[in-house]
């Protein structure tokens, strides 16, 4: 090696390195995704103990034991996830036959305007309930995996709320177990690193909880004021779809327009579509900077790659939890170059 140029000895430095940290990291997806049904559930609660944090801290504020304040905090959020869940429910079940009805009048509109281009929008329309008995069937015939894959999620659905619930009564015991558990002379650097981890999680979390309760709000005022069905639900919907970015606001935003199509025509469904619109530029150029900056902030193409490498590792879910994980790594790279780089600029 001492025959190397410098440039080359570090640039292969720098090659070994990446390598390492690549294999590390792809042993630890391996890893992840071998012992989903238990790692699952820790990363969910991590990110509901995140954003029920300073709600339970509140709680213990004003002198309510720490069990009883993560009871409550556990019931509050099952009761506003259930009554989101079931609003939007109810509200695509009532429109659904609307949506369809609207979507063969629309393939009619079209028939006659353009002939068989339209006929054949009409004919898709006119078999959609018998595409979907069809597929229905077919998913019918793996009843037993659909089962079985609905009671793995319930399962760690239940698992991830317990845990949320004893990782908020012993919060407070965190820093000391991870001293424990860190290699004698590191404790300081695991516990900074963990902090800023934590932090970045919580930032993101409360960041976008607080950009999704905007963006909802505005869009339920907006579809009220249309006289939208399901205002509401739509509204939860597009609440719930702000935790994945741009896809969720994309797919919250198409059912709010088809409703309105549905419901109340084109001209109507257009200006749901201004609405819908409106609000996401809010959010991207208002929002957004002036939120997440104050929390953590990512690059709109890291987070693209984000969602999409966790789309591809885990689907929906990795979808949900690749952001906030970013924003851990982020935070830990800030810490680690703070430290890092200040003690370089002290040795020269």
């Amino acid at each position: 090696m001492q025959l190397l140029p410098e440039p080359v000895r570090r640039v292969a430095a720098w090659c070994a390195v990446v390598l390492l940290v690549a294999g590390v990291g792809y042993v630890g997806v391996r890893l992840c995704v071998e012992f989903r049904t238990a790692v699952t559930p820790v990363l969910l609660a991590l990110l509901g103990t995140a954003l029920l944090g300073p709600l339970h801290r509140r709680l213990v504020k004003a002198r309510v034991h720490r069990s009883v304040a993560a009871g409550l905090t556990c019931v509050a959020v099952v009761g506003v996830v259930g009554g989101a869940v079931y609003i939007v429910v109810a509200a695509l079940i009532e429109t659904g036959d609307q949506i369809i009805a609207s979507l063969r009048n629309a393939a009619g509109d079209l028939t006659s305007r353009f002939g068989a281009a339209g006929t054949s929008l009409d004919d898709l329309a006119a078999n959609a309930k018998e595409l979907l008995s069809r597929f229905g069937g077919t998913a019918a015939s793996n009843v037993i995996s659909g089962v079985s894959v609905v009671g793995e999620a319930l399962a760690m659905a239940v698992l991830a709320l317990f845990l949320v619930f004893f990782f908020l009564r012993d919060s407070h015991r965190a820093v000391d177990v991870i001293r424990a558990l860190s290699p004698r002379g590191g404790a300081d650097m695991v516990e900074a690193i963990a902090r800023r981890a934590y932090e970045g999680v919580e930032g993101f979390m409360r960041g976008t909880t607080l950009i999704a309760l905007i963006d909802a709000v505005c869009i339920t005022v907006g579809l009220l004021v249309l006289d939208v069905p399901g205002a509401v639900g739509l509204g939860a919907l597009v609440f719930v779809g702000a935790y994945i970015p741009y896809l969720g606001a994309f797919v919250s935003g198409a059912v709010a327009v088809l409703v309105a199509l549905a419901d109340r025509g084109v001209a109507i469904a257009l200006w749901v579509l201004g609405v819908v619109l409106a609000v996401q530029v809010l959010e991207g150029h208002v929002l957004t900077p002036v939120i997440q900056s104050r929390t953590v902030q990512m690059h709109p193409a890291v987070v693209m790659l984000a969602i999409t490498a966790g789309a591809s590792v885990a689907g929906v879910l990795g979808m949900l939890l690749a952001v906030p994980l970013t924003a851990a790594a982020f935070g830990v790279v800030h810490e680690l170059r703070g430290r890092y780089g200040a003690e370089g600029d002290g040795d020269g």
